[in-house]
């Protein structure tokens, strides 16, 4: 067995900026000092110009004043390694907002992908809202696969998080699950595997009708394909740092999964 403190790494933490999320960069700085870690990357879920979906995401306005906790956070803790990433839904036409903006004017270390919402037939649809069929699939498939033939992201969060909506490991998913390991295979970017995941399954309602995420088959048919991987906490409170990390970094190692040359989200910061 793994253990949790063994996770060095991590690259996906929220702060309480996202709403859904609890302290700042100092809080979690302080705690991966006394963890022993070594690189702690910050990825909120980015403010947008527009301010679309204020539920769960910063506003615009935010944006400078997390940059400069990141900064003081790089300041105050020398001996850990503190990088500046966004997790970000792609938005076509902001595309120069995380070009030239995100990774240019601010400076940013990385971005992370994700599709918490995804256009289906025109219409921004969450993952966490609905029933998904073989259709909605696909618009996941391929608007995960869009996102990363931009190459503004290093990874994708939790590429399996169509297990949240979606209730059978069947032809569909397979297929579409491939599309999008081929596609990172290719690109060189990361897809994640995603330890509060493993939080949430412990947390499921026993009537609930849905595998959640990490989900296994995705992961073996990643393991087939030899897609660039990448273990993070997804941490949402200080002291989810290393919480389940160990599990997932199990996985990793059960099923042969090669990691994604980690250097390319602290080259920037370099």
């Amino acid at each position: 067995m793994i253990s949790d403190s063994t996770h060095k790494h991590n690259f996906h933490t929220h702060t309480y900026r996202c709403k859904h999320a609890a302290g700042d960069v100092g809080d979690y700085c302080k705690v991966a000092v006394e963890l022993g870690m070594e690189t702690l990357g910050f990825s909120d879920h980015s403010g947008l110009p527009d301010n679309r979906w204020p539920g769960s995401r910063m506003p615009y306005d935010d944006v400078p004043h997390y940059t400069a906790a990141i900064e003081q956070g790089q300041r105050d803790f020398p001996q850990l390694t503190v990088l500046k990433g966004m997790e970000c839904e792609y938005i076509e036409e902001f595309h120069s907002y995380y070009e030239d903006e995100l990774l240019g004017e601010r400076g940013f270390d990385y971005l992370v992908g994700a599709s918490h919402v995804v256009p289906i037939d025109g219409q921004w649809t969450g993952a966490y809202e609905a029933d998904w069929d073989g259709h909605s699939l696909r618009a996941y498939a391929d608007y995960t696969v869009n996102m990363m033939e931009t190459r503004l992201f290093n990874f994708i969060a939790h590429p399996d998080l169509f297990g949240n909506c979606y209730r059978t490991w069947d032809a569909d998913a397979q297929a579409c699950s491939r599309d999008m390991l081929v596609a990172a295979k290719e690109l060189g970017v990361g897809m994640e595997l995603n330890a509060l995941g493993f939080r949430k399954q412990a947390m499921q309602k026993p009537d609930s009708p849905f595998p959640l995420y990490p989900w296994m088959p995705f992961w073996e048919l990643a393991a087939d394909i030899g897609a660039p991987m990448i273990v993070n906490s997804d941490a949402h409170t200080p002291g989810d740092l290393q919480a389940c990390a160990g599990r997932a970094h199990m996985v990793r190692v059960d099923l042969g999964l090669q990691q994604m040359d980690l250097s390319t989200l602290t080259r920037r910061a370099a």
